[in-house]
């Protein structure tokens, strides 16, 4: 098939098979201008839909099937039923038919009405004798609002070094943290990067966000010593060398400068693992870790397969013998009994990652946080990785999510991600996108979703192809929020959807109906339909996660002082003049500090808790914040102690040292934990939050 045959088919029959199936076929980089798709992308997007354009009577033979199968069924793969709603899927049914419910609890019903939340099987027969069967989704109409109004920590895990670090930051490092900020700051949450099984390999990519694997955590950020048997390991001598190792490690990052070393860390923490293993698990554990054998079943059997695998063919399994390459095959069957060992031990490394994970949130409670750790979900996977390797089914053949041309890139945007297929995740029931969420909820007090527009649409880039020819293909929103709030539900879990940037009309409403908070950046927020000011504070919307920066743009200090601008002049970003770059910083900071000071919120420079004026401006940031109605506030650590450079910059590669910069001060020096909990500057700040805090509880009685 070829996109030039497919393309002679007439435009309109293309299009609307394209619509039928979900591929959009067109789309709108402004609100004033709209761009139609190509027959190249709309036959390629269907084409990873298993749908057959390759001649002109190709594509009238799939629109009449399609349409004659949309027209016939009488019920979708999956209906949704928000509790005490009736499904317009079921309204539209003939008169007559018969239902019958079998409930995830073991129930029959002849009703879909008063069910339990859940994901049931649905029945319908119909009076002429047709019969389908559905996944019913039964979910609460929205979540709960989150417990009070708090605010917190905003930290990549990896780069928050403490004294007992092995070059990284770990969970030990995560548990301490939070019990900290909780009992002696009174956060109610700590943010961090997504915790993701990454892919293995020379060097390993540092990103966190384009992980091995969603469902399963990285066993890289296991706090080795805590590890109970650990202190049982007979090969002492090991143990002080490895223990040695781990301090040049951590001794390198924080006194020498260098970048953390993610592969260095990782092999000494693998080692240790390795000796860990040779202590036999006690009654106790051992029924704890046969429990997590049989909870995670065959999805945690292919996990550590892959990684197995791994070990002996490399980590793209598209390169793998083609037995290898279906994790059903009796050649896969064979590997993984040949490697049983190596596949015990990467599930050994998931439940004692999970078990740390699980601890590290109890701590967090237990200090008083109403929320806990807030954990990052990344918007997909590595194609080469052991998801896509295990749920093939599940994603779209020769296809990565994107971006479309914008404002901000004309050329678009490919970031290497397989997108799942809407139309398989329907039929399973979201069968892996419900697991993805239990496994993360396990652990979590809040889930931050990445880019998440993508429960809606997703810009699909055809492989070899450019961004720009793409197209947006759809995903059943209504059913993805569904499951979305059942997990969440369940788990008694606040969820956080990070909205920013281009967001099609109708999504932030969506997501606000069901309780999913939104993500607001302060220098984004102004007032973009009158004339382009700050927005007060009184003006933010409550729903949502304020705060000052992430970690994809500057800190808070860069940007008040324009260090970004010669950051990214230096590095050839700029597409315009120096000067013209930096007076516009300027005008934007600007306003904002006139709006502080209007305020009244810059009081204290050069004195009282203020060793500085940069000081006293985050300060009068916070203080505005904390003045919004917003239901979390964040503070991105780094911001407490001046650190100036971003953990990430779009749009380098090995330009700059993305995803592996150590929390530091202003003058670059790496910054440990324990001097963060003593920094009289961290503390200052953290006042300004107290005091605001009390502000707003008092206007509010």
């Amino acid at each position: 098939m070829t996109a030039e045959r497919s393309a002679e088919a007439p435009a309109e029959e293309l299009s609307r098979l394209a619509e039928l199936h979900g591929v959009a076929t067109s789309y709108q980089p402004s609100a004033d201008r709209t761009v139609t798709a190509s027959a190249t992308a709309l036959t390629l997007a269907l084409a990873a839909l298993d749908v057959d354009t390759s001649t002109p009577g190709a594509v009238r033979a799939a629109l009449t099937g399609r349409e004659r199968e949309l027209r016939e069924r009488l019920l979708p793969p999956t209906v949704v039923c928000w509790s005490g709603a009736e499904p317009e899927a079921l309204a539209a049914l003939p008169s007559g038919t018969r239902l019958l419910v079998e409930t995830e609890q073991g129930e029959s019903r002849t009703t879909a009405g008063q069910l339990p939340p859940g994901v049931h099987r649905l029945t319908a027969t119909a009076p002429d004798g047709r019969s389908a069967t559905s996944h019913l989704v039964v979910a609460p109409p929205r979540l709960p609002t989150p417990p009070g109004r708090s605010y917190g920590l905003l930290v990549q895990l990896y780069s928050l070094l403490s004294r007992r670090s092995w070059g990284m930051g770990d969970l030990g490092d995560l548990a301490e943290l939070a019990e900290w900020a909780g009992r002696a700051l009174g956060a109610g949450f700590v943010q961090v990067n997504p915790l993701h099984a990454a892919v293995p390999g020379a060097p390993t990519d540092p990103s966190p966000y384009r992980p091995s694997s969603r469902r399963f955590p990285d066993p890289v950020h296991l706090r080795v010593e805590d590890v109970p048997e650990f202190a049982y390991v007979e090969d002492q001598e090991r143990v002080r060398g490895l223990s040695a190792r781990a301090g040049l490690l951590r001794e390198a990052v924080l006194a020498k400068g260098a970048l953390i070393d993610r592969d260095a860390v990782w092999e000494a923490k693998r080692e240790a693992l390795e000796l860990v293993r040779e202590v036999p698990l006690g009654p106790g554990r051992r029924a704890a870790y046969v429990d997590f054998l049989a909870r995670e079943g065959e999805a945690l059997e292919d996990h550590a397969t892959w990684y197995a695998l791994a070990e002996v063919h490399g980590s793209d399994w598209q390169r793998w013998p083609e037995g290898l390459r279906d994790p059903r095959s009796p050649e896969t069957a064979r590997a993984r009994g040949e490697l049983m060992d190596r596949v015990d031990f990467h599930c050994r490394l998931a439940w004692l990652t999970d078990t740390q994970l699980t601890a590290v949130q109890r701590v967090a409670r237990e200090a008083g946080m109403p929320v806990g750790i807030v954990h990052d979900l990344a918007v997909g996977v590595h194609p080469g990785g052991a998801d896509a390797w295990a749920q093939q089914a599940y994603f779209a053949a020769g296809m990565s999510v994107g971006a479309p041309p914008d404002a901000f890139n004309a050329r678009g945007q490919d970031w290497g991600l397989p997108p799942w297929r809407p139309d398989r995740l329907a039929e399973s029931g979201y069968e892996p996108y419900r697991r993805l969420l239990q496994a993360l909820f396990r652990y979590a007090g809040a889930l931050r979703i990445d880019h998440v527009m993508g429960l809606f649409r997703l810009w699909w880039v055809p492989q070899g192809h450019a961004p720009t020819e793409g197209a947006y293909v759809r995903y059943d929103a209504e059913a993805m929020l569904a499951i979305l709030v059942l997990e969440a539900s369940r788990a008694g879990a606040v969820v956080i959807g990070e909205d920013l940037g281009t967001v099609e009309p109708g999504v932030r409403e969506a997501l606000r109906s069901r309780g999913v908070l939104g993500t607001s950046v302060l220098w984004f927020e102004r007032d973009w339909d009158g004339d382009g000011r700050p927005l007060p504070p009184e003006s933010w919307r409550a729903d949502c996660l304020a705060t000052a920066t992430t970690h994809d743009l500057p800190p808070t200090a860069a940007r008040l002082t324009g260090e970004h601008v010669e950051l990214r002049d230096g590095l050839g970003l700029l597409t315009r003049p120096l000067e013209q770059e930096r007076a516009e910083a300027a005008a934007d900071t600007g306003e904002w500090l006139e709006l502080l000071s209007r305020l009244g919120l810059s009081r204290g420079a050069w004195g009282g808790h203020c060793a500085s004026e940069e000081e006293a401006e985050i300060q009068a940031v916070h203080r505005f914040l904390l003045r919004t109605p917003a239901r979390m506030v964040g503070v991105w650590l780094p911001d407490g102690v001046g650190d100036r450079r971003p953990q990430n910059l779009p749009g380098t590669w090995d330009q700059y040292p993305n995803w592996r910069l150590p929390v530091a001060d202003a003058e670059g020096r790496a910054v440990t934990l324990e001097e963060l909990a003593a920094s009289p500057r961290v503390r200052a700040l953290v006042e300004v939050l107290r005091e605001e805090s009390r502000r707003g509880d008092a206007s509010r009685e």
